[in-house]
């Protein structure tokens, strides 16, 4: 009995899984699991974050990026958190968070 329940109970967790999964692909939300490594090119990055980067300073191969965060169009909710990228030679070679920035 108990092993029919488990069963169960994990054939209809699957099912919800997938289906939210099936929804996301339908809506056209790319799955945001890819994490943030060593050695990306900036388009890999961009699919990592999920946000377009911005380019703020450097020679062609080694860029400094700002990854800037979707607030999905809250307007009164500011936010100056970015995440700075640097890449060398076309790959990402490290990243730091800007948390402490308020401006008026």
């Amino acid at each position: 009995m108990r092993k029919l329940v488990f069963k169960m109970a994990l054939t209809s967790m699957l099912a919800i899984a997938s289906a939210a999964h099936a929804q996301d692909a339908v809506i056209g939300i790319p799955p945001n699991r890819v994490p943030l490594t060593f050695g990306m090119n900036t388009e890999q990055a961009t699919f990592a974050l999920g946000v377009p980067l911005n380019y703020v300073r450097g020679r062609p191969g080694d860029e400094l990026y700002l990854a800037l965060p979707n607030v999905k169009g809250m307007t009164l909710s500011y936010r100056s958190d970015g995440l700075y990228l640097q890449f060398r030679r076309g790959r990402l070679e490290g990243w730091k968070g800007d948390w402490g920035t308020i401006r008026p």
